[in-house]
């Protein structure tokens, strides 16, 4: 099955405030490619740079996230469904940085790897770091990369095992 994982990093408490961003595009059941991005927030206030070790002369001269909007869309709007480690935050800052630069927000179901590791495995806790060593997959924590990455391999493990992602993609995604 193909998808696409993704991670975003946050800059401060805003769901617009993305500074990173990162795909891991998923065909024939593997991670075929990847595509990550450091994104200058609309604000210079780096609250989480602690968490993702990112600050503001980092981003300060890249592009915004209506620049790489273009560049992704039509592969997002592609896919059967994204997935992300507790979705519901991706989903809301990709619905906001859409929002923000006057895009609408995708339509593509999203899927969470919180869930699928707890009905797939039982797993408790289900914080990234503790379902990447259940399945021994390499993560360096709050790199977009990385956690985007680990979250697709998550999604394939469990599909191996027998998930259907169709299970959260119903009609009020």
């Amino acid at each position: 099955m193909d998808f696409i994982a993704l991670d975003f990093e946050t800059a401060d408490n805003g769901r617009d405030s993305a500074c990173s961003l990162a795909l891991a595009v998923v065909k024939n059941g593997t991670v075929a490619e990847t595509w990550h991005r450091l994104i200058r927030p609309p604000r210079a206030s780096q609250m989480f740079t602690h968490i993702h070790g990112i600050t503001w002369d980092m981003v300060k001269d890249q592009p915004d996230f209506g620049h790489f909007w273009p560049e992704i869309r039509d592969l997002i709007d592609a896919a059967p469904f994204l997935a992300a480690h507790n979705a519901p935050f991706d989903k809301g800052v990709l619905a906001e940085c859409c929002r923000a630069h006057g895009h609408g927000a995708p339509l593509t179901p999203f899927v969470c790897t919180v869930r699928v590791a707890r009905d797939t495995w039982n797993l408790r806790p289900t914080k990234l770091p503790d379902v990447c060593r259940f399945l021994a997959q390499p993560l360096n924590h709050h790199d977009a990369l990385s956690d985007a990455v680990a979250c697709a391999e998550i999604m394939l493990a469990a599909l191996r095992d027998g998930y259907d992602p169709t299970r959260q993609l119903g009609p009020h995604q």
